[in-house]
């Protein structure tokens, strides 16, 4: 084996410049240490933001359609509900309609933590929204649902 590159670098430039799969890892990594750091007051990370947000519903949902709404399976739904019930922020209990399916709720002190987070994730939306100016937001969204 020789040290010689098979794929030439100008390909390799070109992937790091055209790939979509690299920039939107890169974007949501940027994203997600930015509502990161904004949440970290209240000790919640921006997934877990999201998921105390997928389960603010008006009744408990079942594992199911939160794992979809989060794009993840239901094992690592699982997992990222641990540290959430720990804190007493969420509570999985079984579904009277199923004894073998589970539902998901949100404790009095969940609750209170989400309306204390909301207006961090609006405040850290706004300023990115503005940082973005020149970016159409709503194409932007519109294409990312699309690909999920």
């Amino acid at each position: 084996m020789t040290d010689e590159a098979l794929i030439p670098y100008d390909t390799t430039l070109f992937v790091r410049d055209h790939c979509l799969c690299l920039h939107a890892q890169r974007a949501a990594r940027a994203l997600a240490r930015r509502f990161d750091d904004a949440l970290r007051p209240l000790g919640l990370t921006n997934g877990q933001f999201s998921l105390l947000m997928a389960l603010n519903r008006p009744e408990p949902p079942p594992m199911g359609p939160v794992a979809a709404v989060l794009a993840m399976d239901r094992t690592t739904l699982t997992a990222a509900l641990k540290p959430l019930e720990r804190r007493g922020l969420v509570v999985v209990g079984p579904d009277p309609r199923d004894r073998r399916g589970r539902l998901l709720r949100l404790t009095r002190e969940g609750r209170r933590l989400l309306t204390e987070a909301f207006p961090i994730w609006q405040d850290t939306h706004a300023k990115l929204d503005a940082e973005l100016s020149a970016v159409d937001m709503n194409t932007l969204r519109t294409g990312m649902m699309a690909i999920a």
